[in-house]
This record gives C-alpha cells, sequence and structure tokens, in this order.
C-alpha cells in the first residue's frame, strides 16, 4: 500500500544521534499513514543495529520502515544516499528529516552558527526562492525547474545539529558556489537586460569571474560604500581574453541603478548594509537578489 507521506533519511556512522532521531519519527502526530525510508551510506558503526530496534518500534505504531544500503569501503555521499532513499520509497509526498528549509529551526549545540540560524529563521515566505540556500541543493533546484513551489512554515520543526562530522563539511564551498552561479544566470538574469554587482571586493568580482561571457556583459557597474574602491573607479577583468580588456565602473551604491545582485553578507555591518539597502525602497525578487 502506498504511503502518503515518505519521510526520507540517509545515514553514515549516526550511532550518537540515531535514538532521538526516530524517536522523533515515532512522535509525529500526522494522522495519515507515512513510511520512513532509510538508506546506510556505508556506516561503520552500530548504526544498523539502532535502526533494526526502532523499525519494530515504528512498524508497531503502523509506520512502515523501508531500508536500504551498502557496505562499501566508504561512502558515497549525503546526496547519492537521499536519492537512493527516495527511489525506493512509495509516498506521494516526501519529507526530508535533514532539510532546514521552510521552517525554523533549533540549533545544537544551541550557540554554533548563530548568525546563520537567525537568518534561517527570520526568512519571509516571498525569500525562500530569493534567500533560501538549503542543503539538498540540487534537488531544491530541479524542484523548481519542474515547476514546484516552497512554502514557509512559521515553527520550529527542526532540530539542526553542528558537529565536525556532519556531511555538510564534506561538500565543498566551490561545488556549492559554480551551482548558484548557473542557477543565477539560468532563473533570473534571463529576466535582466542589464544589472549592477553590490559589491567590488572580493566576492563581488569573484561572481563576475564566474559568469558567462554573456552574462559578464550585462554587468554595467559594481556598487561600495568603500571611498577607496570608489575613487579607482573601475575594475579591470586583466584575465579576460577580450581586447580590451573590460572595465566595470565603481560606483557609491546611491549612484547605481537596480537591479541588483548583492554579493554582500547579511548581518554582519551593525545593520548599516541592511539600512542601505531599505534606503532605495526596492522590491526583493524584482529589484535586486542576494548572492552572498
Amino acid at each position: 500500500m502506498r504511503a502518503q507521506v515518505s519521510v526520507i533519511l540517509p545515514v553514515h556512522n549516526a550511532e550518537p544521534w540515531l535514538d532521538e532521531c526516530l524517536r522523533s519519527v515515532l512522535q509525529q502526530d500526522f494522522e495519515g499513514s507515512m513510511e520512513l525510508s532509510v538508506f546506510n551510506d556505508a556506516s561503520k558503526d552500530k548504526s544498523m543495529a539502532i535502526i533494526e530496534k526502532w523499525k519494530v518500534k515504528l512498524e508497531d505504531s503502523g509506520i512502515l520502515v523501508v531500508i536500504g544500503g551498502h557496505d562499501s569501503p566508504s561512502p558515497r555521499g549525503v546526496g547519492y544516499s537521499k536519492n537512493q532513499a527516495i527511489a525506493q520509497s512509495s509516498g506521494s509526498y516526501l519529507c526530508f528529516l535533514d532539510s532546514i528549509i521552510g521552517c525554523q529551526v533549533r540549533r545544537e549545540p544551541p550557540n554554533s552558527t548563530e548568525r546563520y540560524t537567525r537568518w534561517i529563521n527570520q526568512l519571509a515566505p516571498e525569500q525562500l526562492l530569493t534567500q533560501g540556500v538549503p542543503e539538498d541543493l540540487l534537488l531544491f533546484y530541479n524542484h523548481l525547474r519542474k515547476g514546484g513551489g516552497v512554502r514557509r512554515v512559521d515553527q520550529s520543526l527542526l532540530l539542526y545539529r553542528y558537529h565536525p562530522s556532519a556531511a555538510t563539511h564534506s561538500v565543498l564551498e566551490a561545488t556549492i558556489w559554480t551551482h548558484r552561479v548557473r542557477f543565477l544566470e539560468e532563473r533570473a538574469l534571463p529576466h535582466w537586460a542589464t544589472f549592477t554587482i553590490w559589491n567590488a571586493g572580493k566576492q563581488g568580482r569573484r561572481l563576475y569571474r564566474s559568469l558567462t561571457a554573456g552574462a559578464r556583459h550585462k554587468v554595467v557597474a559594481f556598487c561600495d560604500v568603500d571611498e577607496n574602491k570608489i575613487k579607482k573607479g573601475f575594475y579591470c577583468y586583466e584575465d579576460s581574453q577580450e581586447r580590451p580588456k573590460p572595465r566595470v565602473p565603481i560606483l557609491h551604491f546611491r549612484a547605481a541603478r537596480p537591479p541588483f545582485v548583492i554579493c554582500v553578507k547579511l548581518d554582519l555591518t551593525g545593520g548599516a548594509f541592511e539600512d542601505n539597502l531599505r534606503s532605495l525602497h526596492l522590491q526583493e525578487g524584482r529589484d535586486f537578489l542576494h548572492f552572498s
């Protein structure tokens, strides 16, 4: 019988946290049919024994448990494991037990990544598409490409654990950056004839260099508040094969024109950047996007 909801759980050496995790599945108050789809990604600890123990408890409560996995010498990664757990599931809806987009979270330890946690918990519903950067990035992007949407539930539904062995740390920052740039070019930039990059510093210049040639040609300026950068007058892309090499003006943000791709990290300037942005009375998604 097909379940209404499949809870997706990739597992790799999760022994210290599995009991608490699986107890949370048992304690769900959802009244429809539910299954738990677990994929064990080459765990070398006692994860499988814990899963088998909880399988009995869960199925006694009416929650079907589907278990897959492999015992190769090395794990194949959280993305692979999630895809396998999805493939073996039957639910009409998928619930990712470790997904952070769309709800508020509690951090464990409580004071870890305070700025990031504050950002997650303050996102407005309309910002899920303009600022949301879920850990399941490729799945999220493919979901949107197929016409899917996102909804905000303003409740704390997730205990988001931070520890040195978390799968989060295994994904290279450069890989995430590349996927985000390509998605920016695919989804947002085609709607803009030109745009300004807000940040004439390292991150702004990195974004400019990461763009395809066609997207780079749409950049009419960088903008900033740093007088030294503004006095320089322009950024020259020295590695360009074009002749003459591109020279992009650097303007004060009040002299620049939207739309903006903003490469300034939020909550780091004592509110100064946020005040500057609000003073322009722009609409997020139409006049600017955050890319930081």
